[in-house]
């Protein structure tokens, strides 16, 4: 699969089916190797004699001076340690610069990342990647794979530049040592998966001064809203299990003094790389946010690494969940959890990584006895709920005995006083693995807050039994589809889905027939679902007839689940109007008056063979092709004029929508020569008049959705200094929304 927004083609990034994108640039030589990281091939560089050996792209790729780029790529070298570097060249490919990467800090006999990033020089017109390695003898190889050059990756969503994100760049560097410790950018060989596009390469690192605790924290500290709860997580390289390592999610005020930290301990089970979570909410006076990390009781000499850093606000679990993410997800400790009555323990499972049903920890409640125990969160805020159904939800595995469990909801009202619990039917808990029970209660007259109440008894002694992921929230579809007539479009929602397994999607007509529905990535045919909410607009519903969906999620080959919104039935009452549409570029879309339908033809390759002495020739036929004929509109002012060019600029294949009953189906068609007429000489008439030559064509399926579901104003404020830049870097605000750079 493409790494999203490679400059590079498919060939030069993963050297498959040849070597063509590459070429030697200094004592080397250049070939296909077997056994890379995406696919078979990878490239191998050697060296011709001792000394430095470099490659590079055969092609150079525009930039633009003052954007930062990134380059990164999957390496292996047992003997020597190599470096990438993106090289700037001007408009008449000269060179200006080499931006290197730090060499990686040993040789290693396994696939690691290597990076480097930094802003395009002034006078930069194209770049190329580079390697180097520098072997001590000729004909001393190593590899490359899964190649990238491009904007930097970044996590969707993160507060932080993508300096303090990844440390590829090296001025600029936003990281500050805080306590008994020095930092600095380092190289290791780390074994990350070849689709960790926001991992790997430079770390940031702190060593140990002397004997005790130590920190770290970046400088880079991003705008946050009081009351809305925020996420910071990291990747942590502990030196030893004897040393405790933690991540700070701390926060400041107007004026930069800290009113508020919040600590998560890696519960590390070695020495490797571990993502660890923290959450808070902002507190009232709140302004600013920063991360900070470090070791309790470390060692002098000791060496904390950490990447991928990020803040954000906080992805619920579930779709307009109550609960906060670290009474949910349990991955800095048990939240706001309390044992009411009996002997249960809580605590959170350790060490990382144990068992989870999302993220790397889970609650471990343990009874010594064969007895009940009643456990409680806090109470959360529900407005005013009363009448009003709720779910609430939780992941359970028993790991030890057997569990009987009565899931309830206790509600109360603005004063705290106590309105009781609404309760469901006492059942054991299933095993094996995990299990999700859900149960939806009324709220009862003046209830405001609630909290979530499990009783559980225990079977048997020393019985324990894990919890994860659990939700609250006003009760809503599992699915459902709502039309836009304004849009000749259907938004339809999938809730409570499961995370990692595959989504497929039809639009289902009353005559039974299927049509696969389109996504970001193209149609969704064994999507991978990467949030247990799952919301598309499907722009290519036929207008005037019932329209219905059908989901189906798979775990393997085993349907888990599946889901059936509709039927929805989009308006169109005029007939004079039909709909021209991108199917990858929706926001294009756009109504037109039609003058006349097209005269349909249907062309044929014949091949005819006049035989001597017979009347009739023989006539060798292929299939008869699609419809062609022109179409025949107006446009009735200037916008209706340049919106037109728009949608027929970019030369896609179109989706032509008209009226039911007009006796023209839903056509997907290729728009050939167009003609612009005016309907009269009086200069300042708008109406237009022009012919749109069609061809039918086959439903495109490779295309995705263009959509800005992942982009954000935050994302354009962190990658921004002033609105200046956001003019001078894109031509239009429909490449801000794509994030296509001008050059890029």
């Amino acid at each position: 699969m493409p790494i999203p927004g490679n400059f590079l083609s498919e060939t030069t990034s993963t050297i498959d089916p040849n070597a063509s994108g590459w070429v030697a640039h200094l004592n080397a030589t250049v070939s296909r190797g077997t056994g890379g990281t995406v696919t078979t091939g990878c490239l191998f560089m050697r060296s011709v004699a001792a000394g430095e050996m470099q490659c590079r792209t055969v092609s150079s790729y525009p930039v633009t001076p003052g954007t930062e780029y990134e380059a990164f790529a999957d390496a292996y070298n047992s003997t020597v340690p190599e470096r990438i570097g993106i090289r700037w060249l001007d408009a008449s490919s000269s060179e200006i610069s080499i931006t290197w990467s730090m060499t990686t800090s040993a040789a290693s006999a396994i696939w690691h990342r290597i990076a480097v990033a930094d802003w395009a020089p002034d006078g930069a017109a194209y770049a190329q990647v580079m390697f180097s390695a520098t072997p001590a003898a000729g004909l001393v190889g190593g590899f490359f794979d899964n190649v990238y050059l491009g904007l930097p990756q970044r996590t969707t969503g993160n507060l932080l530049s993508s300096s303090a994100e990844t440390s590829e760049r090296a001025s600029g560097w936003e990281y500050v040592a805080v306590t008994n410790c020095s930092i600095s950018r380092t190289l290791p060989p780390v074994g990350w998966s070849p689709l960790a596009y926001q991992s790997g390469g430079h770390v940031a690192t702190m060593t140990v001064t002397a004997g005790g605790d130590a920190e770290f924290r970046s400088t880079d500290l991003p705008a946050v809203t009081p009351g809305v709860e925020y996420l910071a997580h990291a990747h942590l390289n502990p030196p030893s299990t004897s040393s405790t390592a933690w991540i700070e999610l701390r926060f400041y005020d107007a004026s930069f003094a800290q009113i508020q930290a919040t600590r998560a301990v890696l519960a590390e089970p070695g020495t490797s790389w571990y993502r660890q979570k923290v959450t808070d909410v902002a507190p009232a006076n709140a302004a600013y946010a920063s991360v900070a990390f470090g070791l309790v009781g470390a060692t002098a000499g000791q060496v904390l690494r950490t990447d991928g850093v990020v803040i954000m606000v906080v992805p619920p679990l579930y779709e307009a969940t109550v609960v906060p993410y670290r009474d949910a997800g349990f991955e800095q400790g048990v939240g706001s959890w309390t044992t009411v009555s009996g002997v249960a323990a809580l605590s959170r499972l350790e060490p990382w990584g144990t068992d989870a049903l999302e993220g790397s920890y889970c609650l471990r409640v343990s009874s010594a006895t064969a007895t009940t125990s009643v456990i409680r969160s806090a109470k959360m805020a529900v407005g005013d709920a009363e009448g009003l159904s709720w779910t609430v939800s939780a992941g359970f595995r028993v790991s030890a005995g057997s569990w009987t469990l009565t899931r309830a909801i206790r509600w109360y009202d603005t004063a705290d006083t106590d309105l009781g619990a609404t309760a469901g039917a006492a059942a054991a808990v299933p095993t094996p693995n995990w299990w999700l029970l859900a149960t939806q209660h009324e709220a009862p007259a003046g209830a405001t807050k609630a909290a979530i109440e499990y009783t559980l008894t225990a079977g048997a002694v020393s019985s324990v039994v894990y919890v994860d992921k659990v939700g609250l929230w006003e009760s809503v579809p599992l699915s459902e589809a709502v039309g836009n007539d304004a849009t000749a479009s259907i938004t339809v929602t999938l809730r409570e889905l499961i995370v990692d397994e595959t989504l497929t999607v039809w639009r289902v007509l009353s005559d039974g027939s299927r049509t696969l529905v389109r996504g970001a990535d193209g149609l969704i045919d064994g999507l991978t679902i990467a949030s247990e909410t799952v919301v598309f607009e499907d722009y290519e519903a036929p207008l005037g007839v019932p329209v219905s969906y059908y989901a189906e999620t798979r775990d393997g080959t085993l349907v888990t689940q599946t889901r059936a919104p509709g039927p929805v039935t989009l308006a169109h009452p005029d007939a004079n109007l039909v709909w021209l549409k991108d199917p990858s570029n929706p926001q294009r879309n756009m109504q037109v008056v039609v003058k006349q339908a097209p005269d349909w033809q249907r062309p044929i390759s014949q091949a005819e063979h006049r035989v001597r002495g017979r009347r009739n020739s023989v006539v060798l036929s292929d299939v008869r092709g699609g419809l062609e004929g022109d179409l025949v509109i107006w446009t009735r002012s200037d916008d209706e004029r340049r919106a037109l060019h728009w949608i027929l600029d970019a030369g896609n294949v179109l989706l032509w929508q008209a009226s039911p009953g007009n006796g023209v189906d839903d056509m997907y068609v290729n728009v050939g020569a167009v003609t612009e007429g005016r309907i009269t000489s009086y200069a300042p008439e708008q109406w237009r008049e022009w012919t749109l030559p069609l061809r039918q064509a086959d439903m495109p399926v490779a295309v995705g959705v263009t959509s800005s579901a992942g982009r954000t104003w935050q994302d354009i404020l962190t990658e921004h200094a002033t609105w200046q830049d956001v003019l001078d870097k894109y031509a239009t605000w429909e490449d801000v929304m794509l994030n296509r750079p001008i050059g890029g």
